[in-house]
Order: C-alpha cells, then structure tokens, then sequence
C-alpha cells in the first residue's frame, strides 16, 4: 500500500467544485481546503507505485485544477523490487519534475 500527500490548487472560486471531484475518486480523501487561496490538502492510498501515479494523472486533469503535487510518499508494503525508478518518475516524466540536484 502507498499513501501519497498531494497539495491541489483550484481556482479559488471553483474550490467547492474541485472538492466535490476529488471525493468522487476512489482511494483519495480530502482533508483540508482553504477556499480563499484554491488550496486542497488531499491523502491517496494506491496498491503500488503505478496505480499511485496513474491516480495523480486523474486529479491533474479534473476540470478547475490549476497544479496537484505529491509533497508526500510513503510506501507501507510493496511487494515489487524496483532496480530503478519508474520511467514514469525519471526526470522528464509527465507525472513529476525532479530536479537536477536531486537525480543520480
């Protein structure tokens, strides 16, 4: 299981709205927006990395959404050695940026 922090921000009017969304996706949770700035505080659970990622790409493209960002990651159990990072993760990826002082 992972549990992802991720920071959504709407546009500030459009709040409600992006909340109503995010509750209606399976395995996220929101537990905090802040109307006056757009900003929504949301906790996911995935079985593993992909289904992770795949469930970031779903919130990215909700309508009203201006930037959603893992700011958190937490891998409980995943049963899948992983050699490398996911393509998915390398810098360039269209899931999250990693800067160059963080890469290998």
């Amino acid at each position: 299981m992972n549990l992802s922090g991720i920071l959504v921000v709407s546009k500030p009017e459009r709040t409600a709205e992006v909340v109503a969304s995010l509750a209606g996706l399976q395995g996220i949770e929101v537990h905090q927006s802040d109307p006056a700035s757009g900003r929504i505080i949301v906790v996911q659970e995935a079985a593993d990395i992909h289904a992770e990622l795949d469930a970031i790409k779903r919130i990215k493209v909700l309508p009203h959404v201006v930037m959603a960002e893992m700011v958190y990651h937490y891998i409980a159990e995943d049963e899948q050695v992983y050699e490398a990072l996911p393509p998915e993760l390398q810098a360039g990826g269209e899931a999250c940026f990693v800067p160059k002082d963080l890469q290998d």
